[in-house]
């Protein structure tokens, strides 16, 4: 089953830890934002297979836009 990583924030990306393919643990580190100028780190909200990267680094995103799509 896929389930969706949504930004708990509204931020920039900084980095992103993992590529599609990646295997993550539930609460693994997945991707870093700057919110407010403070480095927020986004963890995997499920176990699984990275199916989808939606953000690069550099891309604004809104509270509840969708950042991976994790499977499994």
């Amino acid at each position: 089953m896929e389930e969706p990583v949504i930004s708990p924030v509204v931020g920039k990306v900084l980095s992103i830890k993992v590529k599609e393919g990646d295997y993550v643990k539930e609460n693994d580190v997945i991707l870093t934002m700057d919110v407010l100028k403070l480095e927020t780190e986004i963890v995997a909200s499920k176990s699984g297979k990275i199916k989808e990267v939606k953000v690069r680094p550099g891309d604004q995103v809104e509270l509840g836009a969708t950042l991976m799509v994790i499977e499994g």
